[in-house]
């Protein structure tokens, strides 16, 4: 069988030391699934960023790359190409020639387009590459934005008519609120940007709080809210009413909680949004959870495990039987890790099941069972019922309770391979953790195999990041080794327009992992401390969460202050 031709582009970037062969294979693996380009795959799980990409394959394709930010495209070069046909295709001229038009796109393989561009404009077209993004930028700058609107210009005629809508709508709500449906009103509108917005902004919720005098509506980005619009409070009914009839809530009940979901489109975005009101005693306060499926379309690889790391995870997923429990606060990317194990296991051969409250991400090839504790369809009764369906993996969305724990237990002493979460600061306190719950301490010794904590934190954005010495104080504030720091690469972001000034764009996660081997058994089975344990561990060579992080900071990916924002330091972490 002949072996499978890698691009030049691919051979340049792996050259250039920006991606490795085993992220080549993963790309392009994941490129046949879903049935994108490689270069979008690269981009989509940041293993290369959308500029580095374009210029390799402008390189290959002997191509012009343009900075469309050191450019100024002018006015009778633009209105040689019609807005609809820049829109739809993702083109933008560049410059006239004496032969025809130069555009610019972002992806040279697309002779399809070209092949359009010359019949609609009736002129020979060459071509130029730029980012996918700084073209869309470009349009939206020299065409104006879509439909000429903008989020305060809707805001403001919203300001002046709310009061209407908030009446049409208390009126309207046993009838469903059709008035509130009308997609020209500006509160449809405007509901409609914030979702749009969060998603450009990379949010992963959207907080609409009532105040007193006011509603403050905030995006969660990179973990850390930002606060983007304060609106007079009489307007908060409206914007309530209309994210329940998008949820499909009743949107005359006012005094109770109430959860429901939106399936919504958004550029090439299919997304998923969790719903979650609450009365509170200035109002009913609505938070949105973006759900977006490629995020968890990630392999273990892209985790951000350090070599050790990953190779005990990578083995512990390949067991036939125990527990392996992923701790930490709400917001610490387990989920994203689990699936991440469920999708390197998720082979024809296996059968997974899972429990869940709710069921965030569907999973084709997994069989997805969600909690529903108003028939008491709770944890302890899944799996008990999914025994008998003789799976080969489960996963237990979180252990609560006795009850459920036991099960899972039973679960793994039985051959299967179970994983779960439990809300706990770090790894040895899982352990102490499971016993308080009332799991006798023989069982979790020798059930559970492992156990992974973790946090996430912010990453220096890749656009403005620059080299930078620490000062003495830091370093010793932070404790950081000498030997480690002999061969730092300490860097900060400048703040740029890519990450909206604050230096930062994306996440990864800071991990520790206990392995539970004969020594910490023997610890367990005498109900040692959570500190005995952790000792013990970091005596065998266990990083914590700390001191991973500090390794993350040394590589050049973090900072001091986003690893002290997420993990304490301990008494054995760093130079004392």
């Amino acid at each position: 069988m002949a072996k499978k031709q890698v691009p030049e582009y691919l051979k340049a970037l792996h050259q250039a030391g920006v991606i490795s062969k085993e992220q080549i294979l993963d790309a392009q693996a994941q490129a046949k699934q879903t049935g994108k380009t490689i270069a979008q795959v690269l981009v989509q799980l940041g293993y290369a960023t959308d500029e580095q990409v374009t210029k390799a394959l402008a390189k290959a394709h002997r191509l012009e790359y343009v900075d469309l930010k050191q450019v100024d495209i002018p006015e009778r070069v633009i209105e040689l190409m019609p807005e609809a046909v820049a829109r739809e295709n993702n083109v933008i001229p560049l410059d006239e020639t004496d032969r025809g038009l130069k555009v610019l796109m972002s992806d040279p393989e697309d002779v399809d387009t070209v092949e359009k561009l010359r019949f609609i404009l009736n002129r020979d077209v060459t071509v130029a590459l730029a980012t996918r993004a700084a073209i869309t930028l470009e349009i939206n700058r020299k065409y104006g934005q879509v439909e000429g609107e903008s989020a305060d210009s809707i805001l403001q005629e919203f300001t002046d008519t709310a009061i209407d809508f908030t009446e049409t709508i208390d009126d309207d709500a046993d009838s469903g609120g059709e008035s509130a449906e009308d997609s020209s009103a500006p509160i449809v509108r405007l509901v409609q940007l914030m979702i749009t917005e969060a998603v450009q902004l990379r949010a992963s919720d959207i907080h609409v709080e009532p105040f007193e005098d006011r509603v403050r509506i905030r995006y969660r980005i990179d973990g850390v809210l930002h606060e983007r619009d304060r609106l007079p409070k009489r307007q908060l009914g409206a914007i309530i009413s209309r994210i329940k009839i998008l949820a499909d809530i009743d949107i005359a009940e006012k005094r109770r909680e109430q959860d429901g979901r939106i399936k919504v489109t958004t550029g090439e975005k299919e997304l998923d949004l969790r719903v979650s009101i609450i009365p509170t005693n200035q109002g009913q306060s609505c938070v949105l959870r973006l759900l977006d499926k490629d995020n968890i379309k990630i392999g273990v690889r892209q985790l951000g495990f350090s070599e050790k790391v990953y190779k005990k995870f990578h083995s512990l997923i390949r067991r036939p039987n125990g527990i392996v429990l992923v701790t930490g606060p709400t917001g610490s990317g387990k989920t994203t890790t689990l699936y991440a194990a469920m999708n390197s296991l998720n082979r024809p051969d296996r059968k997974i099941i899972t429990a869940e409250d709710p069921v965030e991400y569907y999973l084709p090839g997994i069989n997805q069972v969600e909690v529903k504790h108003k028939i008491g369809l709770d944890f302890a009764r899944i799996i008990r019922s999914m025994l008998r369906q003789a799976p080969n993996v489960i996963l237990v969305g979180e252990m609560r309770d006795q009850e459920t724990a036991s099960m899972g237990i039973q679960a793994s002493l039985t051959g299967h391979l179970v994983f779960s979460t439990l809300h706990t600061n770090d790894a040895p306190t899982a352990v102490t953790r499971m016993i308080d719950m009332g799991v006798p301490a023989y069982l979790v010794a020798s059930s559970v195999v492992a156990i992974l904590a973790q946090r996430l934190v912010r990453t220096i954005c890749p656009k403005c990041r620059a080299k930078y010495t620490p000062s003495k104080q830091e370093i010793a504030e932070a404790g950081m080794p000498p030997e480690m720091v002999e061969t730092a690469t300490f860097m900060r972001g400048k703040g740029c327009s890519s990450c909206q000034k604050s230096g930062f764009r994306g996440r990864m996660g800071i991990y520790e992992m206990l392995m539970i081997d004969s020594s910490i058994r023997e610890l367990i089975f005498r109900q040692a401390s959570s500190q005995e344990i952790r000792d013990h561990a970091v005596e065998k060579g266990m990083d914590t969460l700390y001191m991973d992080g500090l390794s993350k900071v040394a590589q050049g990916y973090t900072t001091f202050s986003e690893v002290m924002r997420v993990a304490k330091r301990g008494d054995g972490d760093g130079v004392h």
